[in-house]
């Protein structure tokens, strides 16, 4: 079975992904990426060892790392950090009044406790977020002021042009089949909705 990766085209990938490859012959692209390499000395050096999974898992661990930098300079032209996009897109996603308990932005973030505290503290001092008591005084309330309100709107509109761009190799169907395999992946992974 061919890779999505390595379909010559649109219509190859459309036959291929209807089960309709036996009807066509695809052309695999040339172009060769660095994973390819790392496959093919595995198997010069290891051929008693199937080293598959590397086309898959070193392939999602190339392209995380590449996001990470490429989503990190849209980032800095904000004067953020990805870790501040994602607490304060968190709290605006909460909608008005943009606002969490401390536990839920840990359960969102998917951080630990100590974490998220030094993070709400970080943003607190740059005037992105505010901390209020609720009723129950042990609960922390963490909301956005309007500064930080004002910047993760700005933000959001440029990190979504950077993530089109960065998709924009891939057709609107063959995006939709990797979010779909991604999220397979990540469910049989434990990586549940909170």
């Amino acid at each position: 079975m061919p890779s999505l990766v390595r379909l010559a085209n649109e219509e190859d990938y459309e036959a291929w992904s209807q089960g309709e490859s036996s009807k066509r012959t695809l052309q695999p692209r040339q172009q060769r990426d660095a994973v390819d390499r790392i496959v093919g000395q595995w198997k010069e050096v290891r051929p008693d060892v199937d080293v598959s999974p590397i086309n898959v898992i070193g392939r999602v661990s190339r392209l995380s790392r590449l996001l990470d930098r490429r989503l990190g300079e849209n980032f800095a032209r904000y004067g953020i950090e990805s870790w501040m996009y994602d607490v304060l897109a968190t709290l605006r996603r909460s909608d008005a009044p943009y606002e969490l308990t401390a536990g839920d932005l840990v359960r969102q973030t998917m951080v630990t406790t100590g974490a998220i505290t030094n993070r709400i503290d970080r943003l607190e001092q740059r005037g992105l977020v505010e901390r209020t008591s609720a009723d129950d005084r042990r609960k922390v309330i963490v909301r956005l002021t309007k500064q930080g309100l004002d910047l993760v709107d700005e933000v959001v509109a440029a990190h979504m042009g950077t993530e089109r761009e960065i998709l924009a190799a891939l057709s609107p169907r063959q995006q939709r089949d990797l979010a779909n395999l991604l999220r397979t992946t990540l469910l049989g992974l434990g990586d549940h909705d909170i």
